[in-house]
């Protein structure tokens, strides 16, 4: 059931994803699901129908500049002709250290082509400050109330102009031109993800960081994640459910490396990689600040189930499964 107000494109997925879940395919009506909710819409279903309700907050002019109430309300660049060699994006909400010294590491050694991304997730007035000082070569998308995180990575992946986009926490400082070395890791058609930071399983419970020397993982970590724009555009959004942080890359990154639906029945998984040309130094996170360990982990496994849902039973996905067992209740991911 849908209301007269609906636009037709929005009509369209919430149709597809009725169609899924009566086939039981439940992975494509999640993916649908997350869809409809970074285009701004929640859908609530009753029996064989469904309703949809507008949730996308209005945006607001403030000093003449645009802050969007939703991701789904900036004006996208996906469907035009990639430029340049990458768009990095990273969120900003108080930190303006952290972010000072991320941008001025990233920009002191970027080859030509770069387009960076910050996103003003309704940042401390500090932070605001400090956005002001960026150079101009830094593009930032200012959004009217504080989102999720996958919501406010949406909301900065919508203006990447690239072909690569690269998600980074501030936390991290790059000693070299990562984002070049990351690009071009993805020249490789076999490479879904790639990244300075891998982890890998046994199980799909637990995830521990690899070995040394080891450049197959399973998951690239958050702390700096590359992917070309066009698989974002056919596997995206980002689930906006994901408001914490954590395991926001075990979902990804695996969804990038699983088959297509143009891929034979026997075609291998698609790689994740890990690059370690280019040095990262990792600071503190501040992901889980204010939080205590229980209301961290309550998040943690909460975004947990919500791979397992999806992932629980695809070994075939892991480069050393069956290595370990695991303890379903277990949180998986590391802190970025």
């Amino acid at each position: 059931m849908t209301r007269p107000e609906v636009p037709d494109a929005i009509r369209k997925i919430a149709d597809a994803r009725s169609a899924a879940r009566r086939a039981h395919n439940w992975a494509e009506a999640d993916r649908l699901r997350a869809e409809l909710d970074a285009a701004g819409w929640t859908v609530a279903d009753a029996s064989s129908l469904y309703i949809l309700t507008r949730i996308v907050a209005p945006d607001e002019v403030v000093d003449g500049v645009t802050r969007y109430g939703a991701a789904s309300s900036v004006p996208s660049r996906l469907e035009e002709p990639a430029t340049g060699s990458a768009t990095v994006v990273a969120v900003a909400t108080d930190w303006p250290d952290d972010l000072a010294r991320f941008v001025g590491a990233v920009l002191a050694q970027a080859g030509e082509g770069l387009h960076v991304v910050v996103v003003a997730n309704m940042p401390s007035p500090e932070q605001a400050a400090a956005l002001a000082t960026l150079p101009a070569a830094v593009e930032v998308v200012w959004l009217a109330r504080r989102l999720g995180q996958a919501a406010a990575l949406n909301a900065g992946i919508r203006r990447a102009a690239a072909p690569v986009v690269i998600i980074a926490d501030t936390s991290i400082e790059p000693q070299g031109d990562l984002p070049s070395a990351l690009a071009a890791a993805l020249a490789d058609p076999t490479v879904a993800v790639a990244g300075p930071f891998g982890i890998v399983s046994g199980d799909l419970r637990h995830f521990t960081a690899a070995p040394e020397g080891q450049d197959d993982v399973d998951v690239i970590e958050g702390y700096a994640l590359a992917f070309r724009r066009s698989d974002f555009v056919l596997r995206g959004p980002f689930d906006e459910h994901f408001e914490f942080y954590r395991n926001l890359d075990v979902w990804w990154s695996l969804g990038l490396r699983d088959y297509g639906e143009d891929d034979p029945a026997d075609a291998p998984p698609r790689r994740a990689l890990r690059v370690t040309s280019v040095p990262v130094v990792r600071h503190a996170h501040r992901g889980a600040a204010g939080l205590t360990d229980a209301a961290r982990d309550k998040l943690a496994k909460k975004n947990f189930y919500r791979v397992l849902k999806i992932f629980a039973t695809r070994r075939d996905l892991l480069v050393n499964a069956g290595d370990a067992d695991g303890d379903e209740d277990a949180p998986v991911g590391d802190e970025a």
